[in-house]
């Protein structure tokens, strides 16, 4: 299941969601969606249990490929798990924010 950016964005400033970042730490340093977590998709098996499992949750990473295998893995052990539609490039590109200010997608 996806969602895009916005809706996204939306469901986090709700306080409906959480939005969990997969991505490496360099990528993280580069630029992030503000008020995210910072789990490595490495580390997400170990920290699972440190998520509101009674709230969705939202994955992404650059482009939303690995987001996509979190969202997967909790989806079939019976997380609400989202995956956020072409990752934090599409946020980039639709002109949401980046923290910090001067925030950008890191190259791979």
């Amino acid at each position: 299941m996806e969602l895009t950016p916005q809706e996204a964005a939306e469901r986090a400033d709700a306080g409906e969601a959480d939005l969990v970042d997969v991505r490496e730490p360099y990528e993280r340093e580069a630029g992030y969606i503000d008020g995210t977590r910072h789990i490595e998709l490495e580390r997400l098996a170990a920290q699972a249990e440190s998520l509101d499992r009674e709230k969705p949750v939202i994955f992404y990473c650059r482009i939303g490929a690995r987001s996509g295998m979190a969202t997967q893995a909790f989806r079939a052990s019976g997380w609400d798990a989202y995956n956020m539609r072409g990752g934090i490039t599409e946020w980039a590109s639709r002109g949401l924010p980046l923290a910090p200010g001067g925030g950008q997608v890191a190259d791979h």
